[in-house]
């Protein structure tokens, strides 16, 4: 299996037929050596085998226990065991996902692949699911926190109508967290904070929105002034100033993710529902903490092998108002 880093030429040679692909996940699954993952009980959990006695049935890609008799392939017990797919489509549409820095949208999938859009969009959701960092670290050293508004109305008077408000929180040189947010209101901005920044941050750096302002100690918290100040001057003219930096206090980070997000929405997705936005904003963040990361495409597959699964049903029951 290749050690180096990934990229499209060593993806299309390596994995050109389902045995290399079977036998990838094998290694990243059983790194020790395989066992057995046990029978299916009838409530989605998995009978305790771990036998590492088995019987290899090379033809049909298979797996024999020899102590409880179960046969199991290395599809067993991931988001891949239910799928039609062959490996090989997975293993592509995975690639292309992570390594695209603005996002692919499941109508390219479709094409690329050559599968139906409802396939292509349910694995695509499948992939953004398992990129969710649920164990993710509150952030430290020097963050900047800021807000953005998603989807609704165009017209500037209604310019807040509908829109769903994201929060980021972004390590100068590190992480970023993203996350859909009720609204503005202290008591949301002051829950996302919270999970997301360290209480032992070196400096916090945001705009000048009022509700920053009582979350932070004095010692730590900085911001500048977005909003745009009036000064009459000795001529009677009015002057207009903005203050986007001042020395190295500013939101230039975290305001590039959010063009990153934007790019993504405009540029590839076009419209993402308010119900799936969270997926979308894990898989931003996903490629943002990953974006030095030369394994990548390995730890997607990582991630996809212990990732819950995911029913379609569960995907499509609800909303479908889009952004």
């Amino acid at each position: 299996m290749p050690k180096q880093a990934m990229d499209l030429p060593t993806l299309v040679s390596t994995f050109s037929d389902e045995d290399a692909c079977h036998a990838y996940l094998e290694e990243l699954r059983w790194p020790d050596g395989v066992s057995c993952p046990g029978r299916k009980r009838q409530d989605g959990t998995r009978e305790d085998c771990g036998s590492r006695k088995l019987a290899r049935l090379e033809e049909r890609r298979l797996f024999e226990c020899m102590g409880c008799g179960y046969q199991f392939s290395t599809r067993v017990g991931t988001i891949f065991e239910d799928s039609k797919l062959p490996l090989w489509k997975w293993f592509l549409a995975v690639f292309m996902m992570a390594e695209s820095k603005k996002g692919i949208s499941a109508k390219q999938i479709e094409r690329m692949l050559a599968v139906s859009y409802k396939t292509a969009w349910y694995l695509c959701h499948r992939v953004r699911e398992a990129m969710k960092d649920e164990d993710a670290k509150p952030l430290t050293g020097t963050v900047e926190v800021d807000e953005t508004f998603i989807g609704g109305k165009r017209r500037w008077e209604e310019r807040l109508a509908n829109k769903t408000v994201v929060m980021a929180a972004v390590e100068r040189g590190g992480r970023v967290r993203l996350k859909k947010v009720a609204s503005r209101k202290i008591g949301d901005v002051r829950d996302f904070v919270n999970e997301a920044v360290s209480k032992d941050a070196k400096s916090v750096y945001t705009d000048d929105y009022k509700a920053y302002r009582r979350l932070f100690p004095k010692q730590v918290h900085e911001h500048v002034r977005h909003s745009p100040l009036h000064k009459r001057q000795k001529d009677g003219s009015i002057r207009t100033s903005i203050e986007w930096v001042r020395g190295k206090i500013h939101t230039n980070t975290v305001e590039g993710v959010f063009s990153l997000l934007d790019r993504s929405i405009i540029g590839a997705y076009h419209k993402v529902s308010t119900k799936h936005l969270p997926r979308y904003l894990s898989e931003v963040e996903w490629r943002y903490n990953n974006r030095k990361n030369p394994y990548l495409f390995r730890d997607t597959i990582l991630e996809l092998i212990r990732a819950d699964h995911i029913e379609y049903g569960t995907l499509v029951g609800h909303s479908k108002m889009a952004l």
